[in-house]
């Protein structure tokens, strides 16, 4: 066992009544999230995504492991390049492999194939995770819940980012495996997703939908 060190811990000596009121203006804020899909060129300084990305790596993992890694992308070509084959494998999805059911509940929310906002954004973050180590002496280091530690520490980011004043968009293409071919990652890392980063165009529109209310999401057995 590695040797444990005792650390300071200052935010959980708060008082209840302040914890409530953080927790609070918390949620509030996070609920004024929403995915965009409209995106301006207007720049976001490389600083900001690294504080961000620094905030997804506090996340916890199995085995601390950390089994992800993050792929920020503000190069032209590359968006390019990433729009490109993304669109490809979008057709397919729409035109031949996504069931009715599916297609009717994406209608709802206006999409298809074409994915401008991948080029207009003025960063995509891809995020992998290790479906194992890197091989080392011929051996493949086993890596424990990649999956939820890697689902954990993207929303970590997207959190971060709204609250960086930043719109975020999960973008999901399947296959992704030309994340791998196009940013030169290695076979043990699996694209989870890609995230679109940047500010909405002034006039942006989204998708008018409700949140279920606490009620219908949770249940407390006190």
């Amino acid at each position: 066992m590695k040797n444990l060190k005792t650390i300071l811990l200052p935010q959980y000596g708060t008082l209840d009544s302040e914890r409530l009121a953080r927790a609070r203006m918390f949620a509030d804020e996070m609920a004024t999230r929403r995915t965009v899909r409209d995106y301006s060129s207007k720049a976001v300084p490389r600083d900001v995504i690294e504080a961000c990305i620094r905030t997804a790596g506090a996340a916890p993992s199995g085995a601390n492991q950390q089994p992800w890694h993050f792929v920020a992308i503000s190069n032209p070509e590359v968006k390019a390049r990433i729009r490109e084959a993304a669109e490809k494998e979008e057709r397919e999805f729409y035109q031949h492999r996504a069931p009715d059911e599916w297609l009717q509940a994406l209608a709802e929310l206006g999409t298809d194939e074409k994915k401008p906002f991948l080029e207009d954004a003025p960063w995509l973050i891809a995020i992998f995770y290790e479906r194992t180590g890197p091989e080392i002496a011929g051996q493949k280091a086993k890596r424990y819940y990649p999956h939820e530690s890697t689902g954990i520490a993207a929303g970590l980011l997207i959190a971060a980012l709204h609250k960086a004043g930043l719109a975020t968009l999960t973008h999901t293409p399947s296959p992704m495996a030309f994340l791998n071919e196009i940013l030169d990652r290695p076979k043990n890392e699996v694209p989870y997703l890609l995230l679109v980063v940047g500010h909405p165009v002034e006039d942006c529109r989204v998708p008018d939908i409700e949140r279920k209310p606490l009620s219908e999401i949770a249940d407390f057995v006190e």
